[in-house]
């Protein structure tokens, strides 16, 4: 009888709506579930305050797109230092929000984005929102024609499909679920990614999103918009993927639950 082994990597994203504010729960997340690289989004600090310091305290070593109370994003590796590719995406030079982080960690590619919300609409937020996926699907291609093992996770700020969302009334006139942004959304898909929690979820009923207002934690009323697309290369080393749901429950919580997948070294 023939055993393989194999060492598996888990790449996590959580979306912790401001980092200093709840670095606590994120370190405790971090110790507790110890992916071998976080992405983070919403880190809502300028570039020198980030603790990449308290990082390092536990192994985890960083790099940053910062922005003063708004935005953000980060890459965190496991004793391994991200090796930076790009910050930010092409296409609108005036452009200074910092929502794109991509790096190389354990010899995979990784994109951490936080997308725009687009809320209000119509209007400017959401034309911006459309014309930024459209750029990260330019990126995207680009990633997709090197062949590489990529993974592009982070808050995408779109429901997928209704299958992804507790009520599709209560969110019927939210940027989230316009025709335009799951269009946009869907043309990534047709473009060759994976969407790995609706691979392992396909009846959906899956939340990553529960709003701090009228007890939607406490009923179970969320959404999901935190994505992990990947490339047909890292696809096929697909293990298993999830929501640390539970993390949503705890004290000073971010809105987010944290979402990982896993993979076969």
């Amino acid at each position: 009888m023939r055993v393989e082994l194999f060492r598996v990597i888990r790449v996590a994203s959580f979306n912790i709506n401001g980092i200093k504010a709840r670095l606590p729960r994120l370190l405790e997340w971090l110790d507790e579930t110890r992916p071998s690289v976080a992405c983070l989004q919403e880190v809502k600090s300028m570039d020198e305050n980030f603790p990449a310091a308290e990082f390092e305290k536990i192994g985890y070593k960083s790099i940053w797109h910062g922005q003063k109370s708004f935005n953000g994003v980060a890459i965190l590796g496991d004793g391994v230092e991200p090796q930076e590719i790009r910050r930010g995406l092409d296409g609108e030079p005036q452009d200074e929000q910092s929502r794109y982080l991509e790096a190389e960690v354990f010899g995979i590619r990784i994109a951490c984005i936080y997308l725009p919300n687009g809320n209000p609409l119509p209007g400017p937020k959401f034309d911006y929102k459309l014309r930024w996926m459209d750029r990260l699907r330019s990126r995207m291609r680009e990633i997709s024609a090197q062949e590489v093992p990529a993974i592009v996770l982070g808050d995408y700020n779109v429901i997928p499909q209704d299958k992804d969302v507790w009520s599709t009334g209560a969110m019927a006139e939210d940027a989230l679920m316009q025709p335009a942004s799951r269009d946009a959304y869907m043309q990534l898909l047709n473009d060759g990614w994976t969407d790995a929690i609706d691979l392992h979820n396909p009846r959906g009923g899956i939340w990553t999103y529960w709003d701090y207002q009228a007890g939607a934690w406490q009923r179970d009323h969320g959404f999901r918009i935190d994505h992990a697309l990947l490339s047909p290369e890292l696809a096929d080393r697909l293990v298993s993927c999830g929501v640390d749901k539970a993390h949503r429950g705890r004290e000073r919580a971010s809105d987010h639950a944290p979402i990982w997948v896993e993979f076969k070294d």
